[in-house]
C-alpha cells in the first residue's frame, strides 16, 4: 500500500497542470514499512523533453533531490508522472524504461474532468496496481 498526503498530491496536480500540454514528472520519497509506503515528499522536476507523450527528468534536479532525500533520511519510493490526454496506465515506454522493480511508477491522468492517480510495480514488463491510500496532512510527518 502507497500512502499520500493530500498537500503532496495537490502539489503534483498544480505542477502538472501548469506543464499542460507536456507530461510532468518528480520522484517520490518517503519511508518504509515492510510492503507499505509512506510518501513524505513529492520533488517536482523538470520535464526535458517538453513532450506530451513523455518525458525524461533533469539530472541536475534528480541528483538533488536525491542528495535530499538522504540528508532527510529518506527512500526513494518511485516516480510519478502525468498523461495528459490518455488513461493512468503505463505507457510501453513507460514499461521499457522501469529498471527498478523495487520501485513505484504513479501516473496521474488529466484526460478526463475529474484526475485519476494510479501506483503500479512493473517487473519484466508486467505490471501489477498497488493500492493507494490519501491521507490527511494531520495524519503525518510532512517537512516542507
Amino acid at each position: 500500500m502507497l500512502n499520500v498526503p493530500k498537500t503532496q498530491l495537490a502539489r503534483f496536480l498544480a505542477h502538472a497542470k501548469n506543464g499542460l500540454p507536456y507530461e510532468a514528472c518528480a520522484l517520490l520519497s518517503g519511508t518504509l514499512d515492510g510492503a507499505n509506503a509512506t510518501v513524505q515528499w513529492i520533488y517536482l522536476l523538470t520535464n526535458m523533453d517538453q513532450s506530451p507523450e513523455h518525458f525524461s527528468m533533469d539530472p541536475k534536479e534528480q541528483f538533488a533531490a536525491i542528495k535530499d532525500m538522504r540528508r532527510h533520511g529518506w527512500a526513494l519510493l518511485g516516480n510519478l508522472h502525468s498523461h495528459p490526454s490518455s488513461p493512468p496506465r503505463p505507457s510501453a515506454e513507460d514499461k521499457r524504461l522501469a529498471f527498478d522493480p523495487s520501485l513505484r511508477y504513479l501516473i496521474l491522468s488529466l484526460m478526463d474532468e475529474e484526475p485519476v492517480l494510479r501506483c503500479f510495480h512493473i517487473r519484466g514488463g508486467h505490471m501489477e496496481k498497488e493500492p493507494i491510500t490519501l491521507l490527511e496532512d494531520e495524519k503525518m510527518g510532512v517537512v516542507e
